[in-house]
C-alpha cells in the first residue's frame, strides 16, 4: 500500500504461506545458511528473518499489477516493461521529495562509469569455482569428488537490521552466472497486532514491512546494488532511473 498522506509504503509479508519470492527462514548470524521455518507449527524466535527476492520491473502485458502502468521503459531484453516493487518505491519516495533528483542523477553517474568487467557477474572475486577432482571410495565404489564454491555477498544497510544478500548461481537456460539479490530483515522489523516472538503464525496471517522516513534510504541503496549485478541489471536500472527522472 502506498500511503501518500504519511509518505510511507506498507508491504504485505505473508507469514503462513511460503511464497516463491518471500520466505520465513531461521539462522543465528547473518553469515550462516538460512533454513526454511515451518511458521504454522514451530514458534517464531528472534532468529527468524524474512528472505524476499524483491523485483524491480514487470513486462508490459502485466502492467495492471503495477501502480504506475503509465511509466514504461525498454529492458535489457528488448521488451517493454513497467515499474514494479523496488522501482515503484523509488518513484514514490522521489515524488514525495524524500529522495532527491541529485541522488538519482548521482546514481546514474556512478553506474554509467562502471566498467562491465567490474560488474559482480564478471568480477574475478565473484566467480563459481570447482576444486580438483579427488578419488573417493564410497560403498566399495570409486567416485571422483569435487567441491563447487558459490560466492555470496552481503550488503549491510547502515544501522538497520536489514541486509541485501547476493547469491551467485549458474544461469538456468544460458551460459554464464547469474547474481540473485534477496532483501533480508528480522521478523522484529515487521508491523503486527501481536508480537510474533514465541508463537506460531495464524492461518493466512499477513504482517507488514513499513518503509518510511526512518529507513527509506535502503531503496536508493538497493537500486545502486542492483545496477552492479550484471550487464542486464545495469542496463535495466539505468533505464528505470532515466524514466523516473524524465
Amino acid at each position: 500500500m502506498f500511503d501518500e498522506e504519511n509518505k510511507r509504503i506498507l508491504v504485505d509479508i505473508p507469514l503462513a504461506e511460503h511464497k516463491r519470492k518471500i520466505r520465513i527462514k531461521s539462522r543465528s548470524m547473518f553469515y550462516e545458511y538460512g533454513n526454511p521455518h515451518a511458521t504454522r507449527s514451530v514458534p517464531l524466535t528472534q532468529n527468524n528473518y524474512v528472505e524476499w527476492q524483491i523485483g524491480y520491473d514487470l513486462e508490459y502485458a502485466k502492467r495492471s499489477n503495477s501502480s504506475l502502468p503509465q511509466i514504461s521503459f525498454i529492458g535489457a531484453n528488448g521488451k517493454k516493461k513497467v515499474l514494479y516493487e523496488l522501482s515503484e518505491y523509488l518513484y514514490y519516495f522521489y515524488s514525495w521529495d524524500m529522495i532527491t533528483s541529485s541522488e538519482l542523477k548521482g546514481t546514474v553517474e556512478f553506474l554509467s562509469h562502471l566498467d562491465e568487467k567490474n560488474l559482480i557477474s564478471n568480477h574475478p572475486d565473484c566467480q563459481i569455482t570447482r576444486t580438483h577432482p579427488v578419488e573417493k571410495q564410497i560403498n566399495d565404489t570409486t567416485f571422483f569428488g569435487m567441491t563447487l564454491n558459490y560466492p555470496q555477498l552481503v550488503y549491510k544497510f547502515g544501522k538497520y537490521e536489514i541486509i541485501a544478500e547476493i547469491t551467485i548461481r549458474e544461469k538456468q537456460n544460458a551460459i554464464g552466472i547469474q547474481p540473485m539479490l534477496y532483501l533480508c530483515f528480522s521478523i522484529t522489523e515487521l508491523q503486527v497486532s501481536e508480537s510474533l516472538i514465541g508463537r506460531i503464525a495464524e492461518k493466512k496471517e499477513i504482517a507488514q514491512f513499513v518503509i518510511d522516513k526512518s529507513n527509506y534510504s535502503i531503496v536508493i541503496e538497493m537500486v545502486k546494488v542492483f545496477g552492479m549485478l550484471s550487464p542486464s541489471h545495469h542496463e535495466d536500472i539505468l533505464e528505470i532511473l532515466k524514466s523516473i527522472l524524465t
